[in-house]
């Protein structure tokens, strides 16, 4: 019996024991509550157990899990499923608690939970694929945007904590084991190659582009080395931390990236140009499995084509209106954005000074949303969040912008990531909205009251949904544009404009690839000319919509079930409706299903109806 399943076996009997001795059985009605808990708790510390990165990015690699500090996420075929499959295995214990027992709060946890477990069980089921470290379903092992050789190197920077000579011991373990997840990594890309599994050629090239970048990395100039270096000096740990850590990075790490090299090299021969999962074995099932879980609807990928391509053409409607009234007038929307995008006024140099005026104006963006906040919220977050780059050496394959959370006993704050690989995709007018969704009142202030809510089973804490996540960043920008933080940057509300008609162009694209057979070269003209981006921003965009499918669907989605939700419970209530109260219902809770949501805020009007 190997550690996870002695670890398992025992909270199952913990748990067991707290049911009465009978493990997941029915209770009495007084204890449905507590029994459902004591299951969470249980899939809580198979889920840490999983991903030790997961227990030191929420703080919690202390005490009886101190030992998760050492360790990696296991990447080999039997971890897979990563955190979610702690989630499919709790199906049938979860089936046995009594839902109708519980009540409030309580409901909506279990709601949550079970949906996400029922949904992970069928993603184990299928045999493509395994779970990245955002939680998403994907089809490729390696990518640009997955394995461990791209997330890894950043993990160690910036989440890894270093107090202590026992902490920089525990990240040289950490990069010791970083070898040997790149070679379990390779072994799950043999395996696709055998199946037939292989990603397009585009991807395949980005790829190797990253894989050979921090091959190119030796000795004490690697950057995971010149890291821990700064980083224990910074904290006066003595110790021959460089040399011991190049040791590592040039020996079995190097060796390691060079078999992966050789395998995606392999895979990269027999790839084609086929961008969407359909066509590649198992995707005619994959695909519309992956869009109920970002989605968190039954929508069919055909209903979501359609939605997208109508609001595209509502969005672009009200964007031509800005444009006018900016005297821009000639030409498609597209194009028009994409000339004013251009315009070297707006733009930031593309050099090291610009890039930190870039960061510095993010940060006062942030500042001048947070005194605004009250207006909003009742409850504000208490670990603050800084703006930075995306680190260069994952910037080429990285998304445009995204957030990360904070510990949980907030010593460590909240990040917003920006990729400044080219600030010619960043016009200033566009920057406000993109802060709004990442920070506050977007990814940050949703995510880290999550975090910090007292009450919420860590489980509920940890568990994050994609349209719920993205959609309430979206509805975030909305709420700047309420309270008028555009009104003395008119071209900033047409940022905004940019973003709904960007992420309904998500939509299109997404399942335009992946259901309709659309190519990467029409997916990518078709962003280019509707929404202006700059064209390096859009071939990353549709690069990443490639290796993550139906994830791009669900920030619109998820805005339009949130802005549906609001309008009817302003219908219904009236004179009694107040937002806060309308955000408190929504975010009290943390990220949950859009149909949960749907059932919280019924309940809230109906508590104010009263």
């Amino acid at each position: 019996m190997d550690r996870r399943d002695f670890l398992a076996s025992s909270l199952a009997a913990a748990c067991s024991a707290a049911l009465g001795g009978t493990a997941f059985a029915a209770v009495p009605a007084r204890d449905e509550p507590a029994a459902a808990r004591a299951l969470y708790d249980v899939i809580f510390e198979r889920m840490l157990e999983a991903s030790p990165q997961t227990a030191t990015s929420l703080g919690l690699d202390t005490g009886a899990r101190a030992g998760a500090r050492s360790r990696l996420d296991d990447r080999s075929p039997a971890g897979r499923m990563n955190t979610l499959g702690a989630l499919a295995w709790a199906t049938a214990p979860l089936a046995a608690i009594d839902a109708s027992r519980l009540k409030g709060r309580d409901r909506s946890d279990y709601e949550t939970i079970a949906w996400m477990a029922s949904i992970s069980h069928e993603i184990q089921s299928q045999p493509i694929g395994g779970v990245d470290s955002y939680g998403y379903p994907v089809p490729y092992a390696v990518s640009q945007l997955t394995g461990c050789y791209q997330s890894t190197p950043d993990f160690l920077g910036s989440q890894h904590p270093i107090e202590n000579a026992a902490d920089a011991e525990a990240c040289l373990s950490r990069l010791e084991s970083f070898a040997r997840e790149v070679e379990h990594d390779s072994e799950r890309v043999r395996a696709d190659l055998a199946r037939g599994m292989i990603p397009p050629d585009f991807v395949a090239d980005k790829t190797l582009a990253q894989l050979r970048s921090l091959r190119a990395q030796s000795g004490a100039n690697a950057v995971m080395v010149k890291t821990l270096a700064a980083r224990t000096a910074a904290k006066g740990v003595a110790g021959d931390w460089s040399g011991r850590a190049a040791k590592i990075v040039d020996g079995p790490l190097a060796a390691a990236l060079d078999r992966q090299i050789e395998v995606v090299t392999a895979l990269r021969a027999r790839a084609t140009h086929e961008a969407g999962i359909r066509g590649r074995p198992g995707g005619e099932a994959y695909y519309p499995l992956c869009l109920r879980m970002q989605t968190s609807t039954r929508m069919t990928p055909d209903e979501a084509h359609a939605l997208g391509l109508a609001q595209v053409a509502e969005i672009s409607a009200a964007a031509d209106e800005l444009l006018k009234a900016q005297g821009l007038r000639e030409g498609a929307v597209g194009a028009r954005l994409t000339a004013l995008g251009k315009d070297p006024k707006w733009l930031y140099p593309n050099t090291d000074e610009g890039r930190a005026q870039l960061l510095a104006d993010l940060n006062l963006q942030v500042a001048a949303m947070q005194r605004r906040l009250p207006e909003l919220f009742s409850t504000l977050p208490r670990t603050p969040v800084e703006v930075r780059r995306v680190p260069p050496a994952i910037e080429l394959g990285a998304p445009r912008g995204y957030a990360q959370t904070g510990s949980l006993d907030g010593t460590r704050p909240g990040a917003y990531y920006i990729n400044l690989a080219d600030t010619s995709v960043w016009p200033k007018w566009a920057l406000p909205t993109l802060t709004y969704h990442e920070s506050v009142p977007g990814h940050h202030l949703q995510a880290t009251l999550a975090l910090e809510a007292q009450g919420m089973p860590m489980l509920r804490k940890s568990l994050w949904f994609n349209a719920y996540g993205e959609g309430w960043a979206l509805y975030a920008e909305q709420l700047a544009d309420e309270i008028g933080m555009y009104k003395d940057f008119p071209l900033g509300r047409l940022g905004l404009l940019q973003s709904f008609l960007y992420r309904a162009v998500r939509i299109v694209v997404d399942t335009g690839m992946h259901w309709k057979g659309w190519t990467r070269e029409r997916a990518a003209g078709y962003m280019a000319d509707v929404v202006g981006l700059a064209l390096p921003a859009v071939n990353s965009e549709i690069d990443r919509y490639c290796v993550w499918p139906g994830q791009a669907c669900g920030y619109k989605i998820g805005h339009l079930e949130f802005a549906r939700l609001r309008e009817s419970a302003s219908a219904r209530l009236g004179a009694r409706f107040d937002l806060k109260g309308f955000h408190d219902a929504v975010l009290r809770d943390g990220s949950m299903p859009l149909e949960v949501t749907a059932r919280v805020v019924d309940a809230w009007v109906a508590r104010q109806a009263g």
